[in-house]
């Protein structure tokens, strides 16, 4: 595409907020995380209701910064609930649009941001893109294996920003993310730690279905036994017992609330609980690293922090003391979700990277 400037528009649902970003030629002139009340959104039955409010909501941010729809170049939405699909930039099609639409396989808001992106581009002729949504799979077969066959691991993973944190470092020592063999440490309200073998994200723990170290909202890996005793104890239903794997477990769960700056402030005031249950996650966080370290074959370029807990020294200091040995460690805090969006439509517009093509079949069938 033969254009001076490209202006994307880059939108990331979430379950309280939408963020939005504006870019030109990748460099971000707007950012917006526009905040929803309890109350705004009562009145919507299903999440995928929600979408004409908060398509309404993001039009009258743009319209309020002086930002024409018109002089948006394409749309790039966060995506959700597909088949389990490879890594790379999508152009949504019917049936992205239809899977995302009805929250095909998870029932998130993330989803939304397709449904708009593309709706948004029919409106305005423009294209729509999704980049590395949350449904990316490109686990190794000895992955996914559990000892229940009618159970197989799934790949849930914080793709989004793992996959512009591995392009953006190996952008910085002067290679390309297909070449390096990195273990990406995605810390934040769910904890993902990933093996990527050459581009590639062989193995991970499932930040969604239970699995890997506890989070600040999430059980992570308890003793099977244990969990299926509770589950049968009458002591919770079982909205509750989803509720503490994967959103009031981990860190909510022992220290009755999941806003780790206030926990970690508590540690540092000396509270002994906090910081007891602080260092188990780090324990647990560091465990995975070396599960990650095995699964590339003991061949690691870097080990990379990533999210809003990496933000802080006391756990990046903790960590490196249990994973030092195995390869540098490298501290990239915060999260580049809105960057990755237009970032990889960018490199399509600019025609340096081919489109995926969605195709509604997972990657994956059972053996």
């Amino acid at each position: 595409m033969k254009k001076d400037v490209i202006r994307i528009l880059s939108i990331n649902p979430g379950s309280t907020s939408t963020k939005i970003g504006v870019f030109d030629n990748g460099k971000c002139i707007l950012r917006e995380s526009i905040s929803h009340s309890v109350e705004e959104l009562a009145p919507f039955k299903e999440i995928a209701d929600q979408k004409d409010f908060r398509e309404e909501v993001i039009i009258k941010v743009l319209q309020a910064k002086k930002i024409s729809m018109e002089s948006i170049d394409a749309f790039a939405g966060r995506g959700g609930g597909l088949v389990s699909c490879v890594g790379g930039t999508y152009q949504i099609n019917p049936i992205m649009y239809k899977h995302a639409k009805m929250m095909y396989t998870v029932k998130h808001p993330s989803a939304l941001g397709i449904t708009i992106a593309y709706e948004l581009g029919q409106k305005y002729d423009k294209p729509s893109f999704c980049v590395n949504p949350p449904d990316v799979d490109e686990f190794i077969t000895e992955a996914r294996i559990t000892g229940i066959p009618e159970i197989y691991r799934e790949s849930r993973i914080h793709a989004l920003n793992q996959k512009e944190i591995g392009i953006r470092y190996a952008k910085k020592i002067g290679k390309k993310y297909k070449d390096l063999n990195l273990i990406i440490c995605h810390l934040g309200g769910g904890i993902s730690i990933t093996a990527h073998n050459h581009g590639k994200m062989i193995d991970s723990n499932d930040i969604v279905n239970g699995d890997g170290p506890m989070a600040p909202t999430r059980s992570g890996f308890v003793p099977a036994k244990a969990l299926a005793k509770l589950c049968f104890s009458n002591k919770y239903t079982e909205k509750e017992i989803y509720g503490l794997i994967g959103k009031n477990g981990g860190l909510m769960a022992w220290l009755g609330t999941n806003d780790i700056r206030e926990i970690l402030a508590r540690v540092k005031k000396g509270d002994q609980k906090a910081q007891t249950i602080v260092d188990a996650m780090v324990y647990q966080i560091a465990k995975q690293v070396g599960a990650m370290y095995v699964a590339l074959k003991c061949n690691c370029s870097a080990i990379i922090l990533t999210g809003g807990i990496s933000n802080d020294s006391y756990v990046d200091r903790k960590i490196k003391k249990y994973i030092s040995k195995l390869a540098p460690v490298v501290v990239m805090p915060g999260e580049f979700e809105l960057e990755a969006l237009a970032a990889g439509a960018l490199r399509v517009m600019k025609g340096e990277e081919k489109t995926v093509v969605y195709t509604g079949k997972p990657v994956f069938k059972e053996l």
